[in-house]
């Protein structure tokens, strides 16, 4: 323990500016709230956040307007993105998933794709596209468990859709991506208002204005009013705005200007798409529940590798020595490989092998493999089908298994594509809720659907054309893609202990596995373990662009000792450095000893909380 200690403070000491380590062991302090606590972003997000609390409403109503405003920020979202989320009902005491994940449109069949000698669908533009699933997923999650109108939790979205000052992370995207933006006229005049000058998307603090998505978002705060005043419930209220988007005047606008720019949406898939509440998976580790979305999500990935590292002795190893990075790595890879292979849409058959994937005989088995003198560079899927008393239909893909399909593309490209972005929040309350979410999807460039305002998804990418890759995520009309987004939630006994998600695209589920066991086997406290240095494997296959892979490439954290990086490269890793080795991690730890909610947010990125 003494040099595990000795590292960690190692670690943390060299990513504090100069003078700070006096003061206290973090970049940014712990926050700390009795009443209630908001993390997701941006500052202004979370303001939004705070705002719904002040209202009186609970830790839903605010993690809806904070879902508002984000995507309303493009950071790193649009509002006909994604939604995926976590909840903990205090009143019966389980977790429940929200599933607003779009599905693939009319048309888009592996086949249409192929026809236009693509391996895998477009990265942008509109036949990227699977329906929109934010607008579902905020209005499901308020009407069933929060407690403010759906005018109260889109009033900060729609102040800021009028208009609000941008701040430059959007700012340089929007101008970074603009030669693309200029192929769609409807992104066009939303996002270059300075069309023809030299920098033409909005400045660094100038006010930016959305009014097509004013327009909609007022359009269902109408909807909701009327409803209201025909004497409809609140919860009818906020499903005839759901109508409204879905199967209304906005859905018609949305299929016109998708259609207009060559997508594939039509009314019907628009109206045939439901958000699901639905069970989310679990594991124990050392008696805590460990919860994540099921496998249209990579979630699972965290609790296969939970299963396989509860059988090795991780606080003996030491925090980032050279035996527990190794040991990280070749669980990590083993869980993604399955990922890769057995993941896809539960709603669609065939039936993903989750009970085997999950069972502890299934990890035993695989960390019996792990050589510990070298990296294995060629990890396959396993077979969990036996692990759960059946046999494997699709073992003749397996046999012709490599760890890369895909053409290498430039590091500079390969990694944005890993580290593709979203956002994440977090809220809790006094009363008990707790809520986790990753939204993504229709980040910048989006295509926007018409006079909407709705930047469309690009989610279609993460689906595989050729079955032999993943026979369980070939893309099918109707069917979601698996997707990289991945919200948290742990309980020790039977109450919450932690929430958390992070931002980051492939890295999401190795920078949280690593951020659970910093506050698990190190002690760390929430804001040491978002800070923390992390490791990232290269070796799984992307899940964007070209689904590109590489074996033994390893990210380490800049103060990573000379003789841990001499070490890892004997060992056949190709070892990279940086400061940053996550994306920015949220996260809020539940203190049953005092009664108080502690929030967490790195300083990886621009993502701020507030606490009361």
């Amino acid at each position: 323990m003494k040099h595990a200690y000795s590292l960690l403070t190692l670690a943390v000491l060299l990513l504090l500016p100069a003078g700070r380590a006096a003061a206290q062991r973090t970049v940014k302090p712990v926050l700390h709230g009795q009443h209630w606590v908001a993390i997701t972003g941006k500052p202004l997000g979370a303001t939004a956040g705070a705002m719904m609390f002040a209202k009186g409403g609970n830790a839903v109503d605010a993690a809806c307007a904070m879902l508002g405003a984000t995507s309303t920020m493009w950071d790193v979202l649009s509002w006909g993105g994604e939604t995926q989320a976590l909840i903990y009902n205090p009143n019966t005491g389980k977790v429940i998933g929200i599933n607003a994940l779009g599905v693939a449109p009319t048309g888009a069949t592996a086949a249409f794709y192929k026809d236009q000698d693509l391996q895998y669908p477009p990265e942008f533009g509109p036949l990227a596209a699977v329906t929109p699933g934010t607008p579902g997923g905020l209005m499901v999650m308020l009407a069933e468990f929060g407690t403010l109108s759906l005018a109260d939790v889109l009033e900060p979205s729609l102040e800021m859709a009028i208009g609000y000052p941008i701040e430059a992370q959007a700012s340089r995207s929007i101008e970074s991506n603009k030669d693309r933006l200029k192929k769609w006229p409807y992104s066009r005049s939303v996002m270059l208002p300075n069309f023809g000058e030299e920098y033409e998307a909005p400045r660094p603090g100038e006010i930016f204005r959305q009014q097509d998505l004013a327009n909609t978002l007022q359009k269902l705060i109408d909807a909701e009013a009327e409803a209201l005043a025909a004497g409809q419930s609140r919860k009818e209220a906020i499903y005839a705005a759901y109508d409204r988007f879905y199967r209304g005047d906005i859905a018609q606008e949305i299929v016109r200007g998708t259609a207009e720019q060559g997508g594939l949406i039509t009314m019907e898939d628009l109206d045939r798409w439901e958000v699901h509440l639905e069970e989310p998976v679990m594991t124990t580790y050392k008696d805590i529940e460990v919860y994540k979305l099921t496998s249209w999500v990579q979630g699972p990935v965290m609790l296969q590798a939970l299963n396989m590292l509860e059988y090795l002795d991780l606080k003996a190893m030491g925090y980032n020595s050279v035996r527990y990075i190794h040991a990280l790595y070749q669980v990590m890879n083993m869980a993604f490989a399955d990922r890769d292979f057995y993941y896809g849409d539960p709603y669609y058959p065939p039936e993903e092998p989750l009970e085997g994937l999950l069972s502890e005989e299934y990890a035993k088995a695989r960390v019996e493999t792990i050589d510990w003198d070298k990296n294995n560079p060629d990890t396959k899927p396993g077979d969990p089908y036996p692990f759960q008393g059946g046999e494997n239909p699709y073992l003749h893909y397996l046999e012709d298994w490599v760890p890369d399909p895909g053409a290498e593309t430039s590091d500079a490209g390969y990694e944005e594509d890993f580290y593709a972005g979203t956002t994440s929040i977090q809220a809790a309350d006094a009363e008990g809720w707790v809520v986790s979410i990753t939204p993504s999807g229709g980040w910048i460039p989006a295509v926007i659907a018409g006079r909407t305002g709705i930047g469309l998804s690009q989610r279609m990418q993460s689906f595989v054309l050729d079955p032999s890759e993943n026979p369980y995520n070939v893309a099918e009309p109707g069917k979601r893609p698996r997707a990289t987004l991945t919200p948290g939630m742990a309980l020790k006994d039977g109450k919450p202990y932690l929430s958390f998600a992070v931002q980051g695209g492939d890295s999401q589920d190795q920078n949280l596995l690593q951020f659970f066991l910093n506050m698990v086997e190190f002690g760390m406290d929430v804001q040491q373990s978002v800070e923390a240095a992390n490791i990232n494997s290269f070796q799984l296959r992307g899940s964007f662009g070209e689904h590109e892979s590489r074996p033994g490439r390893l990210l380490l954290q800049d103060a990573t000792p000379p003789w841990v990086r001499a070490r890892l490269r004997e060992m056949g890793y190709t070892t990279t450095f940086s400061a940053r080795t996550s994306g920015p991690i949220t996260a809020i730890f539940f203190d049953r000893a005092h009664g108080t909610l502690w929030g967490g947010a790195s300083h990886h990125g621009e993502d701020y909380g507030i606490a009361w």
